[in-house]
């Protein structure tokens, strides 16, 4: 098969001179993205390329300098350190990096969901209206799991969206968001949710080599009624049978702030003997991804393999080694979408899922305003895979 940037025919002119602006959080993660860029860009033949509006098109670098230094108090100034007019803007943000800090009177401070997104703003408005276009590529989507309103309650994940446009956001750009209804706040804006669907599987293909990929030895499972239409799309793409399960919870008691669990409840066919592939869109603790693995291993799955596209691994990660140590879990699969800690990416049991690649087709098929929709139905790209996995050429 031909490598896909080759078959990509971007023809078309570019919007304006192509500029990255990583933050801080995010630095790694947009290094390994201009990399493909500049490497593509400097191969691509193009008759154009000494046409003005190609100008500026083959550059070493496509990331822009920019910092947001802070003033002891704790408070910050967005800084852009070039020229970003006429440019079409790629800002990555990673809201989840808790790994930085800054100083606050003093104290050393993590930084927060809250300070990453006020750190976006200040580079938007360090822009001042003076790019062509601003593409926010937002992995986690900040506050996407306050997205519905029950009793008297904020909804942050609709206000901030509407934020971003109201500062001269033209798309915003996330990763497999909690609940993708929230776009319904920006109706006339450009906001998609992409999958990892296709890096999932191919991560898990090229680290095991014994599966079969059929009904009668695989299956897979949602492990809540929310993260439904995730397990359906990979169950229909790769002719598998899909499980659920559902939270029974005691509604006559509260404990901290929410009604407690009493159990997961399984709805489905046989698992004995199948592997299992639990799909969600984020480990948060883990109890509950570890509870749903236990449970089918109860009902005699054979390897449980967990992908899930947000690692956040709040509680740790010693429930997942113990786990894996009494055979309840195969593999966890996360995305390097959101920052990794280096003891994560040493275990025996995790696979790492690059999405940088990803990224950067859809950031060089964006600025030449061409579609992206083959790029965000993978349906094609998986089944290559997975004839390549049966046939032993992967």
């Amino acid at each position: 098969m031909p490598n896909r940037e080759e078959k990509r025919n971007l023809e078309t002119i570019p919007v304006g001179s192509l500029g990255i602006i990583a933050l801080e959080g995010c630095k790694s993660l947009g290094g390994k993205i201009d990399q493909y860029l500049v490497k593509w860009r400097t191969e691509r033949e193009s008759e154009h390329k000494d046409s003005l509006a190609f100008s500026g098109y083959q550059r070493p670098s496509y990331l822009l300098q920019a910092k947001v230094p802070r003033f002891g108090s704790g408070e910050a100034k967005g800084m852009i350190l070039e020229s970003v007019r006429g440019s079409d803007l790629y800002l990555l943000v990673d809201v989840a990096n808790y790994s930085l800090t800054y100083s606050l009177c003093g104290q050393q401070n993590h930084m927060s969901p809250d300070d990453h997104y006020q750190d976006l703003k200040r580079i938007i408005a360090a822009v001042g209206g003076k790019a062509r276009r601003i593409t926010v590529i937002m992995p986690f989507l900040y506050e996407s799991r306050q997205h519905k309103r029950t009793s008297r309650e904020s909804l942050d994940c609709a206000l901030a969206l509407q934020e971003l446009v109201r500062m001269g956001v033209d798309n915003i750009i996330t990763f497999d968001a909690h609940d993708p209804r929230v776009q319904n706040a920006i109706p006339l804006s450009g906001f998609e949710t992409v999958q990892p669907a296709y890096q999932f599987i191919k991560g898990l293909l090229r680290n095991k080599k014994d599966l079969q990929i059929d009904s009668q030895h695989m299956m897979v499972i949602s492990p809540d009624e929310g993260g439904m239409s995730r397990a359906i799309y990979i169950a229909n793409v790769l002719g598998l049978d899909m499980g659920m399960f559902y939270k029974r919870r005691d509604y006559t008691r509260i404990v901290n702030g929410r009604n407690p669990i009493v159990a997961h409840e399984f709805l489905g066919t046989s698992v004995e003997g199948k592997d299992m592939i639990i799909i969600d869109d984020m480990i948060s603790s883990g109890d509950s991804v570890l509870e749903v693995a236990a449970a089918l291993k109860a009902r005699k799955a054979r390897n449980i393999f967990v992908c899930c596209t947000f690692g956040l691994f709040t509680s740790g990660l010693d429930k997942f080694d113990k786990a894996y140590e009494k055979g309840i879990i195969d593999r966890v699969l996360t995305t390097n979408l959101i920052y990794q800690t280096p003891e994560l990416l040493s275990r025996p049991w995790y696979i790492n899922c690059d999405m940088s690649k990803y990224i950067a087709y859809i950031i060089d098929t964006l600025n030449h305003d061409s579609s992206i929709s083959d790029l965000l139905n993978p349906n094609e790209r998986i089944q290559n895979i997975v004839s390549k996995y049966k046939t032993g050429e992967l």
